[in-house]
């Protein structure tokens, strides 16, 4: 086996996922155990989507877990930059080598154009996908809209018969028909790459020897196979993991569970206990051990041993497992040292102390009033949210809007916070303290606590979008059918 170089590439469009920490844990593994690299490259070709604070967010967590890199942001190696965005002459010059060698086309069919086909496609009920419009293009036409300035975008050319075959290191043998296969927009009418272009370039420019990733990538791997063969490039092994799932046996998701690596941090669930908890996720040691260090996880590593049956991610075994490792793995003195600098980690503090400064008689009053700052799960009931103009209903469809509102935020910041609040109580034609009477209730467990704006910015987003889901699971939940109604309902709000 030549060197073996593996790689994480998240999208810093989002919170840091638990899925990316589990992602880049297997990588990790895989690579050292070979005594290989690892790299992190941050894929940021979404330039609307992608923010600093993402990718500092998801840099961050991977750090407080221990999943340190070889290669990468603040680890420049031999192969950077370790950016999309800092790339663009290295795609630029590879998608002209497509187009010479035809493997490419531009595409300048419009967005209209591109909207009728895929409802007439839907009519249809037929295959969704580019119908090849623009092949027929000669390069003198061509040249005469480019001429024009008129947008357009570069896809690839796909075979018109046939399938595509490869080799899982996990599931072995997989074949997909090329008429499944889309062809795929490699550059955007912006002149970024999509995820796929850039993708395949990056990791063949960085000797990427192994693909490890989630296995919604199997039915885009003939798209990349299929770029490797039009650069005349020897492709990596790849291997697909399976997902992560909630304990419904959903795709685990945000909706249904904490997803953020933040929230578990903020909860204070110790990085150790949850990287060993992410291990578990469909691997187990040789010895059958449930707990383990990531050293001896790498030290055994073996990736044949990954189970294809989707891991549940289940919060209660997560629990009983970080608790032993409080108990087994913590002196007293380091219990101490470690609980002091989760709950009084002094930029919490400063934010905490002018709301409870002005309400207390008392220090003893502080853990009455603030209490809920470093609590878990607060101990509420439908009868909590008890009000004189607001019925149990209406206080889960404020929680709701409030949570789908903070969900969509760019920036959590006092300002945006207070004029979505503001705007969604003139909606409900509710007076503002009778609006947030139920999010006082779903953040603090009282009625009446520190403002409601304050307690969101302190709490994190991770934590009060967590209460809130629990608050409305209080309330009775919502199902799908009043989600449906709801979300239409919220779109013309």
């Amino acid at each position: 086996m030549n060197k073996v170089r593996t790689r994480i590439a998240p999208s810093p469009t989002g919170d840091p996922h638990v899925g990316t920490a589990y992602i880049a844990l297997f990588n990790r593994c895989f690579a050292h155990q070979h005594g290989g690299e690892f790299v992190l490259r941050i894929e940021d070709t979404d330039q609307q989507r992608s923010t600093d604070k993402s990718e500092q967010d998801i840099l961050s967590s991977l750090k407080w877990l221990g999943l340190t890199w070889d290669e990468g942001p603040g680890c420049e190696g031999d192969f950077g930059p370790y950016r999309q965005s800092e790339r663009s002459d290295i795609y630029s010059d590879h998608i002209q080598q497509l187009l010479e060698n035809g493997s490419a086309f531009r595409c300048f069919c419009t967005p209209e154009r591109l909207d009728e086909l895929r409802a007439q496609q839907m009519q249809d009920k037929s295959q969704p996908g580019y119908d090849g419009h623009c092949l027929s293009l000669s390069q003198s036409e061509c040249e005469n809209k480019c001429a024009a300035d008129e947008p357009h975008v570069i896809r690839m050319k796909i075979p018109g018969s046939g399938e595509c075959e490869f080799e899982d290191m996990l599931r072995g043998g997989v074949s997909i028909a090329w008429s499944q296969i889309d062809m795929q927009v490699l550059i955007k009418s912006d002149g970024m790459p999509t995820y796929h272009f850039a993708n395949v370039v990056d990791d063949h420019l960085m000797e990427i020897s192994h693909v490890i990733r989630g296995e919604e990538w199997i039915n885009s791997t003939p798209k990349h196979i299929l770029l490797y063969q039009h650069f005349g490039w020897e492709a990596p092994a790849f291997c697909h993991m399976p997902l992560l799932r909630n304990p419904d046996k959903s795709k685990l998701s945000k909706r249904k569970n904490p997803t953020s690596i933040r929230y578990y941090e903020a909860m204070g669930y110790l990085p150790e206990a949850l990287l060993n908890y992410l291990g578990m996720m469909g691997w187990t040691m040789p010895s059958g051990e449930e707990k383990f260090s990531l050293s001896e996880m790498e030290a055994s590593f073996d990736i044949s041993r990954v189970s294809l049956g989707g891991p549940i991610f289940d919060i209660e075994k997560l629990d009983w497992l970080n608790g032993k490792y409080i108990r087994e793995e913590l002196t007293d003195e380091e219990f101490t040292k470690r609980f002091a600098a989760w709950a009084f980690a002094p930029e919490k503090v400063a934010q905490i102390v002018p709301l409870l400064k002005q309400r207390v008689e008392r220090f003893s009053d502080v853990a009455s009033l603030g209490g809920f700052f470093i609590d878990g799960s607060l101990e509420i009931s439908e009868a909590s949210f008890a009000h004189k103009t607001i019925d149990s209903a209406q206080s889960a469809k404020i929680l709701q809007f409030t949570l789908w509102k903070l969900e969509a935020l760019e920036q959590l910041d006092r300002d945006a916070v207070e004029v979505e609040l503001h705007a969604l109580a003139a909606k409900f034609e509710l007076k503002i303290r009778d609006f947030l009477f139920p999010l006082f209730v779903a953040l603090s467990g009282k009625a009446v606590s520190t403002s409601v704006i304050e307690s969101i910015l302190i709490l994190g987003i991770d934590i009060a979008r967590a209460r809130i889901r629990q608050a409305i699971l209080v309330l009775g939940g919502i199902s799908k059918k009043q989600a449906k109604a709801l979300e239409k309902e919220f779109c013309n709000f």
